[in-house]
């Protein structure tokens, strides 16, 4: 690759990484030998205590490059870049505590020490890390760092490339090319240079200008495809391949030896499988039982005003979870007996009102005053707490924590990815709760469950749990 802005961001990332550590605990050092006038139990020299860490803390770098925090993919990836850095500073202190325990060398003056350095470790990087990310930002407004991008091919996924990138000055991406038809592009492309062959883009572009190739389909000659990758390879451009059947990618991909000689792809429909299963059921039984617990007594006091204020404490439902097994939903009851078992749209053609299905399902499926709802239903709903009782799901294994949202088979049969959505456990929260699911469409809302099932990380899963907290608090509820 011609372009070194990646690697000098990520020399820029190594050094201030190690400055920020340094920093932090020849900071934590004065707080507690010199600001603090309290007695030390030991006497460790300001000079012995830097060159301890002299040594050591390349070795703590070598940690945090191990946890893939000098990656190009952690650059866009804040939470997940914060959880690597917590983890990284605490391996990073076990490692240097280990040193002195092997050595029988006493490094930290006194026991507070450590813990002063492993917090201000993790904020200074933190500090760090996002002012590094604004100034890489700033400095592409300036045409510094920008990478020059050739695109080839006609493909919708190729469209996409060049709405997102237009802007250099804020993607950082400088496109100098779209190989295609220029009868295909004709009118769209207008502000780019288009060239109707891979062979005309390189006899006038100069080999330097162009930074990465992006081939978002393959052509029909295995020889042209070949000439593509080479022409990359021979000049040492950067290039990646976006496939044209681009759903077959999406998932868990692995390279791996078929019979142990043949090099194989092998896509997993999601990346929730394997030890991850096992630590998200596991995680599921542990917080949903903590929650229940908590919530019993809030639980049993709405359970006897919904008594009175409709009838009955519980509604239930047929939803859909993985593998499209169906099982029966608790929630407390919100809304009249007389809807059960109705979409939305049955229900208000019951009640002789059949154009509020149409506001219903254009106002994110939400109506503020919904004639289905009862009174302390509209409470229940505010507050999210009619949905208390689904933790008894989730402890059940019907449900998780988080996940695609738990939908009616009527709906789910609306959307035509649902094989993906039903690869995992629906789930309490998800990403369509916190990303403002009253203001996003149906169709809006089950991508997000495709990304959640097709990217699932640990991580991922505890920042939505975290955001939902915040959502909840913050008076978010499904109203």
């Amino acid at each position: 690759m011609k372009s070194n802005a990646s690697l000098l961001y990520s020399f820029t990332l190594v050094v201030g990484d190690f400055l920020a550590l340094m920093t932090a605990f020849v900071g934590a050092y004065i707080l507690r030998v010199s600001i603090d006038h309290r007695p030390i139990a030991h006497t460790v020299h300001a000079a012995t205590y830097l060159e301890i860490f002299l040594i050591l803390l390349p070795f703590w770098i070598l940690t945090f490059g191990l946890l893939g925090l000098y990656n190009n993919t952690i650059y866009e990836k804040r939470f997940t870049e914060a959880a690597r850095l917590f983890i990284g500073s605490f391996i990073g202190l076990l490692f240097v505590v280990s040193y002195g325990y092997a050595t029988n060398r006493i490094i930290f003056p006194a026991r507070l020490v450590p813990v002063y350095g492993f917090t201000l470790a993790f904020l200074l990087l933190l500090i760090f890390r996002n002012l590094a990310r604004t100034a890489r930002s700033m400095l592409f407004r300036y045409d510094i760092g920008v990478t020059n991008l050739l695109i080839v091919g006609n493909t919708k996924v190729a469209d996409e490339l060049v709405m997102g990138l237009a802007d250099w000055r804020l993607s950082g991406y400088r496109i100098v090319g779209i190989v295609g038809s220029k009868e295909h592009t004709k009118g769209r492309f207008s502000d780019f240079k288009v060239f109707d062959s891979f062979e005309a883009a390189t006899a006038k572009l100069r080999v330097n200008d162009i930074h990465s190739i992006v081939q978002t389909e393959l052509y029909s000659s295995n020889q042209e495809n070949n000439h593509v990758l080479e022409f990359a390879q021979t000049n040492h451009i950067a290039f990646r391949f976006i496939p044209g059947n681009a759903e077959f990618f999406f998932g868990n991909i692995a390279v791996e030896l078929f019979r142990s000689s043949i090099p194989v792809i092998a896509v997993h429909q999601t990346a929730l499988f394997g030890w991850g299963r096992i630590v998200k059921r596991l995680s599921d039984i542990l917080f949903a039982g903590i929650l229940l617990i908590i919530a019993s007594p809030f639980m049993l006091l709405i359970a006897l005003i919904n008594v009175f204020a409709s009838g009955s404490v519980f509604f239930r439902q047929t939803r859909l979870t993985r593998f499209n097994q169906k099982f029966r939903v608790f929630k407390f009851r919100s809304q009249y007996k007389k809807y059960d078992g109705t979409t939305p749209e049955e229900a208000f053609a019951m009640m002789g009102r059949p154009e509020l299905a149409k506001q219903y399902r254009e106002n994110g499926d939400f109506l503020v005053k919904d004639p289905r709802v009862t009174p302390f239903g509209r409470f229940l709903r505010k507050t999210t707490l009619d949905e208390l009782p689904q933790l008894i799901n989730v402890i059940k294994g019907d449900l998780s924590l988080v996940g695609p949202r738990a939908l009616i088979p009527q709906e789910l049969d609306l959307y035509e990815k649902r094989h993906a959505i039903l690869s995992v456990k629906s789930g309490l929260t998800g990403l369509a709760q916190i990303s403002g699911r009253r203001a996003i469409s149906f169709n809006e809302r089950r991508k997000l469950d495709v990304y959640y099932v097709q990217n699932w990380s640990f991580w991922m899963d505890l920042m939505i749990i975290i955001k939902t907290v915040r959502v909840v608090l913050g008076g978010g509820g499904a109203k």
